[in-house]
């Protein structure tokens, strides 16, 4: 019988333990989602729509493509540009702010943010081989952002969301630390309405990016309720037989005084 999961604490404490198994077992890298998170090999079917072949051929440092099993790949939907500062929410070994740090230059910066010791960890020691100045890591939830108010101007996110309990949290602290005009730039799993309770319920499949996911209906109704506008969400590829990885986009409004 599955596991299930009754509180927002139990769920995020699940997150947070499969995680830190992960970048454990992975050794040099950890992982972001995937049924078979923790493995430092993909089955072939996982590999299709996990992972480093979301990166296409861009290079990546190889030492951070092994902390990633995400589903997309933000950087490259996030139009960045030189001297912009970035957020990466549950941003795991590290891989997508080390990219982003690239794209923004020295006179830009980028933050990660996770809530797993070991997962910063690993990206610390990525940020070291790959010899990036330009980026800080921070410890804590993405329901509870430590930053301060409009410091941000990219939020981007790389399969995350989905495994946070409180949804409506997240995107209200997104609207706060982007700046007016600022951009939200995420790839995520989104449910599709039909999605069945048992699913839902399962603990392996909602640490695996899985049940904990919003249907593209509820994503767009979420983040219009934070305060963000323009929410777009297109669907890239599916990666279960009730959910597809998604581009989702959306931006804080400018100042009315600014405008």
């Amino acid at each position: 019988m599955a596991e299930q999961l009754t509180s927002k604490n139990e769920m995020r404490e699940a997150v947070r333990e499969r995680y830190a198994q992960a970048a454990k077992a992975v050794g040099q890298g950890g992982c972001c989602c995937g049924p078979s998170c923790g493995g430092a090999i993909l089955p072939e079917e996982e590999r299709q729509v996990f992972g480093a072949s979301q990166y296409g051929d861009e290079q990546v440092p190889e030492e951070a493509a092994l902390a990633s099993l995400g589903c997309g790949n933000p950087t490259a939907v996030a139009e960045l540009h030189e001297g912009e500062t970035v957020l990466d929410l549950g941003s795991g070994g590290g891989l997508d702010v080390l990219l982003c740090a690239q794209r923004v230059g020295p006179t830009g910066r980028a933050f990660g943010l996770d809530m797993t010791d070991e997962m910063l960890e690993l990206a610390r020691t990525n940020q070291a081989k790959a010899g990036i100045e330009n980026v800080d890591w921070l410890k804590g939830t993405i329901e509870d952002i430590p930053l301060p108010d409009s410091s941000v101007d990219v939020i981007i996110s790389n399969c995350a969301i989905n495994l946070s309990a409180d949804k409506p949290a997240v995107f209200r602290e997104a609207a706060r630390v982007l700046r007016p005009g600022g951009r939200f730039a995420v790839t995520d799993v989104v449910a599709d309405p039909d999605m069945d309770d048992d699913t839902r319920r399962d603990m392996q499949q909602w640490t695996g990016c899985i049940a904990g996911a919003l249907t593209a209906e509820e994503f767009g109704r979420e983040l219009t309720a934070a305060g963000l506008d323009k929410v777009e969400i297109h669907e890239a590829h599916r990666v279960h037989e009730h959910a597809g990885s998604a581009i989702i986009r959306a931006l804080r409004p400018p100042d009315k005084l600014s405008a």
